[in-house]
């Protein structure tokens, strides 16, 4: 975009800044330009902001603090140890899910449609099932900026296995500088070889 004044429209572009979805300029480029507004489209807005908030503050805030209890004993039961797995799944799921219906509805609001980002990620059947539906923002953006680029699975298996590994290690240090999210990014990577190799084939069909 050479126009600065759109270019600098779209780097502000508030309600998806924080958390996503990671909005593309080519998803937005029309509508920066023109836009339609309604009544029933800014209601719709509200409601997906108000159940992205929802989730925020009466579910995540909730299972982050049944989290935090957890952290802050010092003699857990079993049973604390299996609330506290389940309230973490839980809390990030719905901190990210809500980021981004409160972005989507803040979007609709100003008469942008903004893609989606989560699609009932915990229903699915695989890992690789899993990761289309969680952050579904992101994972295309690294597809189609990282993966695609290298080559996709329209390789050999070594070097579709070494464009596996490239993605998974970017995208342990995108969500944060440390050792800790780069082995999070590679133990995926290994839970997908493994499916992809050994798993896959033995799974019964529906």
């Amino acid at each position: 975009q050479r126009n600065f004044i759109d270019l600098a429209a779209y780097v502000s572009l508030f309600p998806q800044l924080i958390a996503g979805p990671i909005v593309r300029y080519s998803d937005v480029a029309a509508e920066l330009k023109s836009r339609t507004h309604s009544v029933s489209a800014a209601a719709e807005g509200v409601r997906r902001f108000t159940v992205g908030f929802a989730k925020k503050i009466l579910l995540a805030n909730q299972f982050g603090a049944l989290a935090s209890a957890y952290k802050s004993t010092q003699d857990a039961s079993v049973l604390f140890v299996w609330l506290y797995a389940l309230a973490f799944l839980l809390q990030v799921y719905f901190d990210f899910s809500g980021y981004s219906d409160m972005a989507i509805g803040l979007g609709r609001m100003l008469g942008f449609h903004f893609p989606e980002n989560f699609n009932y990620p915990y229903i699915s059947a695989s890992i690789t099932e899993f990761w289309r539906r969680w952050h579904i923002s992101l994972g295309s953006w690294f597809r189609d900026y990282l993966y695609i680029p290298l080559g996709g699975n329209r390789c050999t298996t070594k070097k579709w296995v070494r464009n596996m590994f490239v993605v998974w290690f970017l995208t342990g240090m995108w969500h944060g500088a440390s050792w800790n999210y780069i082995f999070w990014g590679l133990y995926y990577f290994c839970f997908l070889l493994l499916e992809k190799f050994y798993i896959k084939d033995r799974m019964p069909e529906n």
